[in-house]
């Protein structure tokens, strides 16, 4: 949860441009040649990919770390050089989310997650990335097909992918920003021979397309794993080469097309200056955005620390914290709001939440901090619910909790975790603020007789840290590292 305030006022991504931008054309495809079908000029393209750009700034912080910002540039660059569209104005971000993917804006704006470059192990598998990311800006994906099936709310996607429950960002009307997302089979397969493609004549091996593919698999079956011995449902998402089996055929036909571009005999691979560059990586939770251990949440930066109920899912976003019980029959969410001059707990809910059917309206003390709760009906992921409001004062800030149950014949059944988990703020103490410190990658040379269970003992990686570490090093399910090899330990 960044620390940056929102209102309780809807924020909506217009997916459609001026009346006057919305005159069907035919443009020639900068990678075909062909004349296609499209909505807008490379001007008007370029325009809609900054105006989405300037959202995502909004909602999702980059991550500031000079060496990682000069290597995705300086490697992005060099593969736009050999693209079909060269004289775009390319602009890379590495976003500060925890989340392993990539995405494309129209325009040339391309971003790559923190969570993402934590996975890659060398500059070969970073190139994939933003080589099949610069493929989708060069066949103008975003604006080959309807804008209303493109762009979508990332927090959407996010949110149901690691909770398992579509739309448990709508609780409540809090901001929310847009990306483009999910092309279609085909469309992802182009800008899988255009990256490729541009991977070789920049140097590197086409091959490291299927490294990356492998990371992300590998992933995936470490949640199903996890999933199974938790009795749960996996949640698997990844954004980046989702669409393709382990054994794609037709993925591997348009890598090995691409070897034809390359000019140098010599495959740029840059293994260890890559991971030299991941020293000191954020791993998980920031510390601007909040830590989440076990079933608390404690943030440094506001000086807080809630307490979820036990063995529920707890996901941190960048403008609020969801929990989902094992069953996904509910939800609670937190979101932070400045305080209108003026109004008293009661009159905030009453007055500017703007809540529809309130009733049972009571106030809160809790711990010195005074608050006030009720009931209105509103839109859940599950439908119409009665769902329960409860909003704390603190400092200058209203700590807004709602919470809701999927079922119509018990709707309340969460009222009293919804109440507790509000009940739980407080300052954080002195041993919390220890808590509420994030891990960072570290980079080490492995040593004869190094094992991955040896290092997992001593990690302070809280789940599956062997596992986890495996995935790090791609060497899961049951590699070791062998002797002299850079691997990457969290600290």
């Amino acid at each position: 949860m960044h620390t940056r305030r929102h209102t309780c006022l809807p924020l909506t991504i217009l997916l459609l441009l001026a009346t006057g931008l919305l005159l069907t054309a035919c443009a020639t495809n900068p990678v075909t040649g062909n004349s296609d079908f499209v909505l807008m000029s490379e001007q008007d393209e370029i325009r809609l990919g900054q105006k989405y750009s300037a959202e995502i700034q909004q909602e999702m912080p980059a991550y500031r770390n000079p060496a990682l910002e000069e290597m995705v540039q300086r490697i992005g660059k060099q593969l736009a050089a050999h693209s079909h569209r060269p004289g775009l104005d390319y602009q890379f971000t590495i976003v500060d989310s925890t989340s392993v993917n990539a995405f494309a804006l129209p325009g040339g704006y391309i971003y790559i997650t923190r969570g993402m470059l934590a996975y890659l192990n060398s500059e070969a598998e970073l190139a994939a990335v933003l080589g099949h990311e610069i493929g989708h800006v060069t066949a103008r994906h975003s604006v080959r097909q309807q804008s209303t099936a493109t762009v979508t709310d990332i927090l959407g996607i996010v949110v149901a992918a690691s909770t398992g429950i579509n739309g448990a960002d709508t609780l409540t009307d809090m901001a929310g920003t847009a990306i483009v997302r999910g092309y279609g089979r085909e469309h992802e397969l182009e800008a899988d021979r255009l990256g490729a493609e541009y991977l070789a004549k920049s140097g590197y091996d086409p091959d490291a397309m299927l490294e990356v593919v492998g990371i992300l698999k590998n992933q995936e079956a470490f949640e199903v794993a996890v999933a199974r011995k938790e009795g749960r449902e996996p949640n698997v998402y990844h954004g980046l080469f989702s669409t393709h089996p382990d054994n794609d055929a037709r993925f591997r036909e348009v890598i090995n097309a691409a070897k034809k571009y390359k000019t140098d005999s010599t495959t740029r691979v840059g293994r260890d200056s890559f991971l030299l560059r991941l020293d000191g990586l954020t791993f998980g939770d920031s510390e601007q955005e909040g830590i989440v251990r076990d079933n608390r949440f404690y943030h440094k930066d506001l000086n807080f620390s809630l307490t979820f109920p036990d063995n529920w899912r707890i996901e941190n976003q960048s403008d609020r914290i969801i929990a989902v019980p094992a069953g996904k029959d509910g939800l609670i969410q937190m979101t932070v709001a400045d305080i209108p001059a003026g109004l008293s707990p009661e009159q905030f809910v009453k007055q500017h939440m703007q809540l529809d059917s309130l009733r049972h309206g009571k106030k809160l003390n809790t711990g010195g901090l005074k608050g006030y709760t009720a009931v209105a009906n509103g839109s859940t992921p599950f439908g119409t619910r009665r769902v329960r409001y409860a909003v704390v004062y603190r400092n200058n800030s209203a700590y807004i909790f709602a919470g809701t149950a999927a079922g119509r014949n018990n709707q309340q059944a969460y009222d009293a975790a919804t109440l507790a988990t509000a009940k739980s703020l407080h300052s954080l103490t002195a041993a919390e603020k220890k808590l509420a410190t994030e891990k960072k990658l570290d980079i080490i040379r492995a040593t004869s007789g190094m094992t991955y269970s040896g290092l997992a003992r001593r990690s302070p990686i809280n789940d599956h840290p062997e596992e986890q570490l495996r995935l790090l090093n791609d060497q899961y399910p049951t590699g070791e590292p062998e002797p002299s090899r850079i691997l990457k330990i969290v600290r």
